[in-house]
């Protein structure tokens, strides 16, 4: 592969790397020969976002390098080395600190540690089957306001199992159990990494692979968390979020794709509408590259009810990026352009408030300066690489209100006080640097730096320009 195909393609792949892939890889031959005759060990696994998709089977293989405690990463339990147990950890350390949470209305300056830990075993038993369990606590220290995304005492994550075969010449794969779902850029449907609390499911997941074709469905009510006590997280019937999508590979690997989606939250409150929410969505994406350029454009309507109001909300979000990958430090200049629809007018039984769903928490910016509701945003950006370890980022954000009836909002729904009709439309700019360093496998540093300039809205509301930074280890093993 040439350097700029292989570029293409690392970019690519961050991308697209929010997509949910197959939960189980195939496991390499005991011996790769080429056409010359020479024998290549096969590669070890490598840590991934999602652990519960890493295939230590591998280590069958006696070729393959060892390391240490690989007797706990595979675990025979059969002599065919396709049956076995796997256990691993992942532990992220953030400090953070934040001159002006939410601008400073209503939320004191702080400086906290977030703690995530996270254990999980996995049970494969052939290629068909995976069962798998993950634990997860998480800490916030010193921080002096806390919600249900920054503190969780143990509980379980993940529980669930997976079964994949192959019917009709294709594969179908099904898991059932509590589980996460990750789309695309995670605009909307995410894991929520961001914050301290990533997002679950219990759910029903199948999807079905042929060709360029993929279709999925699922049905699920999303984890709603507490922190009274280990073990207290549950799920009911008052939230649910179903979805069928398709997708396609369109000239070439360009992927385009469609889901309609039904979230139900009872007793939701906005601005404009209260009561029962039966949110229905219908969503649209087209993401590749051809050359030096890569893009992801998506668009969503959502419709529906709260209470007695009627849904008549969208947004569309687009990120493209030209990639020099013959230059030194293979810069990449790319464009974000966000919009979302707000609400017009108040008491007229229509609501506009566009619902972001389940974002991720860092699709703008770490410091949870802005979320994705009567919005327009425009971000330039340049991205470096001085090795193949490091990523230099940097950036500028400039903001607006699509409608000044509507308020300013940040992460992920908030609306800020004495914002809604009045004032002026610009909201405000931020600058964004970010330094992530692959150190080694399983360990990766970052560092964010993102200030805030307010406008005269979020000031004559009593807020003020804000300040924030963080320093991450993330240890996977």
């Amino acid at each position: 592969m040439t350097m700029r195909r292989a570029a293409r393609a690392a970019w690519l792949g961050l991308a697209s790397a929010c997509a949910s892939p197959a939960f189980a890889q195939d496991v390499p031959d005991e011996k790769a020969t080429t056409n010359e005759g020479v024998v290549h060990t096969p590669a070890r696994p490598v840590v991934l976002p999602n652990r519960w998709q890493e295939d230590w089977g591998v280590l069958a293989n006696p070729a393959v390098p060892r390391k240490r405690f690989d007797g706990l990463k595979y675990m025979p339990l059969g002599d065919g080395g396709r049956e076995y147990l796997t256990v691993g950890a992942t532990l992220r350390e953030r400090l953070e600190s934040n001159d002006a949470p939410a601008f400073g209305i209503g939320r004191p300056q702080d400086t906290y540690l977030l703690q995530r830990l996270q254990v999980h075993a996995g049970l494969r038993l052939g290629a068909p089957w995976l069962a798998f369990v993950q634990l997860e606590d998480d800490r916030a220290f010193a921080k002096k306001t806390w919600g249900p995304t920054d503190r969780d005492k143990a509980d379980v994550r993940l529980a669930f199992l997976a079964w994949q075969g192959e019917v009709l010449d294709g594969t179908v794969r099904v898991r059932a159990g509590r589980q996460d779902f990750a789309l695309d850029l995670q605009r909307f449907v995410s894991l929520r990494d961001g914050p301290n609390v990533r997002q679950s499911f219990d759910a029903l997941w199948a999807n079905f692979e042929r060709g360029p074709w993929r279709f999925i469905g699922f049905v699920s009510h999303p984890v709603q968390y507490r922190d009274d006590r280990a073990f207290d997280d549950t799920s009911g019937s008052n939230q649910r979020f179903d979805m069928v999508r398709v997708e396609r590979h369109v000239l070439g690997t360009n992927e385009l794709s469609y889901y309609h989606a039904w979230f139900d939250n009872d007793d939701a409150s906005f601005l404009d509408a209260h009561g029962n929410e039966r949110r229905r969505v219908d969503d649209v994406r087209f993401a590749g590259a051809r050359g030096p350029v890569d893009w992801d454009l998506e668009a969503m309507v959502q419709g529906g009810r709260v209470g007695d109001s009627r849904i008549h909300a969208w947004a569309v979000g687009t990120r493209a990026g030209w990639t020099w990958t013959d230059t030194a430090w293979t810069p990449r200049l790319g464009l974000q352009v966000d919009t979302a629809s707000g609400d017009h007018r108040a008491g007229d039984g229509r609501l506009g408030t566009f619902n972001p769903l389940f974002p991720n928490g860092y699709y703008f910016s770490l410091a949870g300066y802005t979320g994705y509701s009567n919005l327009v945003h425009v971000k330039p950006s340049i991205t470096l690489k001085p090795s193949p370890t490091v990523t230099l980022l940097g950036a500028v954000g400039l903001q607006w209100r699509r409608t000044t009836s509507d308020a300013i909002y940040v992460q992920p729904i908030n609306a800020l006080p004495g914002t809604a009709g009045t004032g002026s439309k610009w909201t405000g700019m931020y600058g964004q640097f970010r330094v992530d360093w692959k150190w080694r496998p399983g360990v990766t540093f970052s560092l964010e730096g993102d200030h805030f300039r307010a406008g005269r809205t979020i000031r004559d509301a009593g807020g003020s320009d804000g300040n924030y930074g963080s320093v991450q280890v993330l240890l996977a093993w």
